[in-house]
């Protein structure tokens, strides 16, 4: 028996609501933003979707500083936290690794740690049945309007246990690896291995059983 079906069927896994293990709630600006944007060292980071590079995984840095008062008036979040946009780079996970605070444009994802293990939530949230079941609950008239908190609590994720997440975040991570390290390769075959990374998470994630 492969791995890959080892992980799948012996160990088994739940179909939990997001919501019941984790807070996600939704960012919050203080407004007009103009009026609490600083360049004072000692301001609390700023974070907008402008401020992460294509393609990444985490957080770490802010162009913009708004000040303590303004961090009062919004979201502030914490290392290890994920945000989730929620307009532009819609249903984009993302890992923070500095402080900060968000605007209403994010939904920030925390206290999920006891249950989740932050790589296989990345993953998981990224797969094309999650990602498809976001936009479909957000969409309305055929076209895609807000990705707010309650849907993302009502969203049914596949939970195994913490030592499968390991086996399977070990899996994945070794095609993103790769994938990476093609960056500097030829197009083709930059997406074919992209493709196959995002098969295999999709079939790891759904727990479906592999084709033989």
């Amino acid at each position: 028996m492969s791995v890959i079906k080892l992980i799948q069927y012996v160990f088994g896994y739940a179909k939990v609501n997001f919501g019941s293990i984790a807070t996600i709630v939704r960012g919050s600006s203080p407004r007009p933003i103009k009026n609490y944007i600083t360049e004072n060292c000692n301001g609390v980071n700023w974070i907008k979707i402008g401020d992460i590079k294509p393609n990444t995984k985490y957080v770490t840095a802010t162009a913009e500083k708004i000040t303590k008062e303004g961090a009062k008036k919004s979201r502030f979040v914490h290392p290890g936290d994920f945000i989730l946009s929620n307009s532009m780079s819609f249903g984009r996970p993302y890992i923070l690794k500095i402080e900060g605070c968000i605007h209403d444009g994010w939904l920030s994802i925390s206290n999920f740690n006891d249950i989740v293990i932050p790589d296989y939530l990345y993953h998981l949230l990224n797969s094309n049945s999650v990602q498809q079941e976001m936009k479909q609950r957000a969409s309305f008239g055929g076209a895609v309007q807000n990705l707010n908190a309650d849907i993302v609590k009502s969203l049914k994720l596949n939970i195994p246990s913490l030592e499968v997440q390991k086996h399977i975040v070990s899996i994945l991570d070794r095609f993103d690896t790769l994938c990476n390290d093609l960056s500097a390769g030829l197009p083709a075959e930059i997406e074919a291995r992209q493709k196959q990374y995002e098969y295999y998470r999709d079939m790891l994630l759904s727990f479906k059983e592999l084709p033989k």
